[in-house]
């Protein structure tokens, strides 16, 4: 056989039993895949055969709408001279299912057959049908985990890329709504999609998502977050330049604000580009409760990052440096804290903050029913005892439980990560040059994040570059009532950058007449 006959690019033979045999071996024999070969009396000549994988099709689909017509059916009589072929009056006439194609190649046919559907072959014919009876064992809809909200819709995208599809579409009840599908991964053919508003979204954007889609290369996608290290504008960065969410609300709401969501087969976190940093501090609550409510809510948001970046690093420059800026009082309670404490201020908070992070990771991995036994391990062993211990004070303790209830403030845990590492840095800067380079370091990351870009858009737009204090002040640091938001986000160049066509009081006050 030939180099370029390989059983990955062979055609399908007119011999049934040598396709059936090329297939069972392609699979390795494997136990779920299942064979039956059976006669009909419309057509007791030629045998068929019926193939699929066992778990991931409704056998139930298959038994109805497939096998029972087969081995019934009542092949339609010839319209003039010219005779139907067989796979032919099969898909025209017999096969219920409502996705039904045929395939010439092997390799195309086992792809399909690993995404859900069955293959129909017959004696004779070098060619099959493959008909869509995807199914099987899924995870029902249910509330999104990571993202929960208190006024909202409660449903969370699962596994089933469709699925996810569908809870966006019954949002956005619109044509304009593109969804493209590409397969990812030589091994896994991962289905990702790539999700649009068709004359709201930048082309240029959507066309840039496709071209570094279709340069991976790797040999399977098992979660959305493969996906993001290859597409991602920078790589060597702590702040993330796409987001990811559990909530198709959250979706449908980019994608009417001109963004691009990808979807990935398998997992129930969805991706979101462009973005901006002030995206990470957007709830999508922030848009169902009231305006003046959001706006403080949002605000709260933005100090409580400030504090879990800064809180440890001011305490830690303010103790070991400058005394002087302390009240008298106050100075002589932490200084009374600290005697007998056998470590500096740098040391005793990297011991706690380490800590924390341990009691962090371990409340997440262990069991939900013992869970909560490492929060009051937390609190009562390492916290209250290491301070009757002589081991850490009272004030580094204080400070460092504000800095981590801070911390789970943040909508998006991706951003509140960055925090918790970047703490670690100024930390370490604070202790050793107290003010001065604490303010270094702080310059160093804004510098640093004006110079990323997500997709082309400046991360810290419409900050910078060319703030204004209109566009800055809308939806960014506060969020405006509904009625007066007739602009999408200024950060992106969209075809369609109007939500509504002028500003309008609340409808009660249209037509009250003044006095």
């Amino acid at each position: 056989m030939k180099q370029s006959e390989t059983s990955h690019e062979r055609p399908f033979q007119s011999s049934l039993k040598a396709n059936v045999r090329a297939i069972y071996e392609r699979f390795g024999g494997s136990s779920d895949l299942v064979v039956r070969l059976f006669r009909s009396d419309a057509a007791p000549e030629r045998e068929l055969a019926l193939m699929y994988i066992r778990g991931i099709v409704d056998e139930s689909t298959i038994n109805e709408s497939v096998l029972s017509p087969l081995m019934s059916m009542q092949l339609p009589k010839p319209v003039g001279k010219e005779e139907p072929g067989l796979l032919e009056a099969l898909r025209t006439s017999i096969l219920s299912v409502g996705q039904v194609r045929d395939v010439l190649m092997m390799e195309e046919a086992i792809q399909l057959m690993t995404g859900g559907m069955c293959l129909i072959a017959a004696e004779g014919h070098a060619a099959v049908l493959m008909a869509g009876v995807g199914g099987g064992e899924q995870r029902s809809v249910d509330s999104a985990l990571t993202q929960t909200v208190i006024r909202g819709p409660q449903r969370g995208f699962v596994e089933d890329l469709n699925t996810n599809v569908s809870l966006i579409r019954r949002i956005v009840r619109s044509p304009n709504l593109h969804v493209q599908t590409h397969k990812i991964g030589s091994e896994t053919h991962t289905d990702v999609a790539v999700l649009y508003m068709n004359g709201i979204a930048d082309e240029a954007v959507v066309k840039e998502v496709y071209r570094r889609l279709a340069d991976i290369e790797i040999d399977g996608v098992l979660e959305s977050g493969y996906i993001e290290e290859f597409i991602q504008d920078e790589t060597f960065t702590l702040f993330p330049t796409l987001m990811n969410t559990e909530r198709p609300d959250t979706v449908a709401a980019s994608l009417l604000e001109g963004r691009v969501a990808i979807v990935v087969e398998g997992t129930p976190i969805a991706l979101i580009a462009p973005i901006t940093f002030f995206s990470f501090f957007q709830s999508p609550e922030d848009y169902y409760q009231r305006f003046d409510i959001a706006s403080f809510v949002r605000m709260i948001r933005y100090g409580a990052y400030a504090v879990s970046m800064l809180f440890p690093a001011l305490y830690i420059a303010v103790t070991t440096f400058h005394q002087e800026m302390l009240p008298t009082t106050l100075l002589i309670s932490l200084a009374a804290q600290r005697e007998g404490v056998p470590f500096p201020g740098l040391v005793e908070a990297l011991l706690m903050e380490l800590t924390f992070e341990v009691l962090r990771e371990a409340g997440l991995r262990m069991p939900r029913a013992i869970g909560p036994a490492i929060s009051i391990v937390g609190a009562l062993v390492l916290g209250q005892s290491a301070v009757q211990a002589g081991i850490v004070s009272a004030g580094m303790v204080i400070v460092v439980s504000f800095t981590a209830i801070a911390n789970f403030v943040m909508p998006e845990f991706n951003i509140a990560a960055t925090s918790r590492i970047i703490r670690f840095g100024l930390m370490l800067v604070a202790g050793f040059l107290g003010f001065y380079g604490l303010f270094i370091a702080i310059l160093f990351l804004l510098v640093h994040l004006a110079s990323l870009r997500s997709f082309g858009v400046p991360y810290m737009s419409p900050m910078a570059p060319g703030a204004s204090v209109r566009g800055l002040w809308r939806d960014v640091f506060v969020r405006i009532p509904w009625w007066a938001i007739v602009l999408r986000p200024q950060d992106l160049k969209l075809r369609n950058p109007k939500r509504m066509k002028r500003s309008k009081r609340p409808i009660a006050q249209r037509h009250v007449k003044k006095p």
